[in-house]
């Protein structure tokens, strides 16, 4: 291949369109922003949902109750069946397992729930537990052990990060008394 050979690549660039360049371009004199007022200036000021200055929809629409989804915890969800299915007895199900055999996907704290049967003896440590989790896992002679909650301190830290009493020995010292200097009398 020689330098004669290569040609120069076309890059496909849309052409401006030369709006005001005379009456005859189609877009002369206004330019194709109408007459005048705000809509014909440089950088118009509309917002995008602007309504022609009537009340907005965002505005007319009434705002309605509380929603809490914003401050919920979300759960990954796993059943005791699962369980029982997947993990063989006396084994520990903790989120390292649980990962390793596909049952957690998400980086979500893990909620046990009951449903399902569980025949055999586990040790599951999870997030938190239903009621009926608790009491299979119990029943088929396993043991429940909670992680701490997301979000909530557990019960050491608390105990760790309360204020401690003063003690005694160091209750108040006297302190001693400032003798100011005396004064002279004034002569009568």
């Amino acid at each position: 291949m020689n330098l004669s050979d290569a040609r120069r690549a076309k890059i496909p660039r849309k052409k401006k369109f030369p709006a005001g360049h005379g009456h005859s371009s189609g877009l002369g004199k206004y330019c194709g922003r109408g007459n005048k007022g705000q809509g014909s200036r440089q950088h118009e000021p509309f917002r995008v949902y602007f309504e022609g200055g009537q009340m907005p929809i965002i505005r007319r629409l009434p705002k309605r109750g509380f929603n809490n989804a914003e401050f919920r915890t979300d759960y990954e969800a796993v059943n005791v069946g699962t369980l029982d299915r997947v993990f063989p007895d006396g084994a520990t199900v903790d989120e390292a397992a649980l990962r390793e055999h596909g049952l957690r996907r998400r980086r979500l704290p893990i909620k046990i729930l009951g449903d399902g049967p569980l025949a055999k003896k586990l040790t599951v440590k999870a997030h938190k537990f239903s009621k009926s989790a608790e009491e299979k896992i119990a029943k088929a002679g396993g043991s429940v052990v909670k992680i701490g909650e997301p979000g909530k301190k557990p019960e050491a830290a608390k105990k760790a990060d309360a204020p401690k009493a003063p003690a005694r020995a160091e209750a108040k010292k006297p302190e001693a008394k400032k003798t100011e200097p005396k004064k002279p009398e004034a002569p009568q």
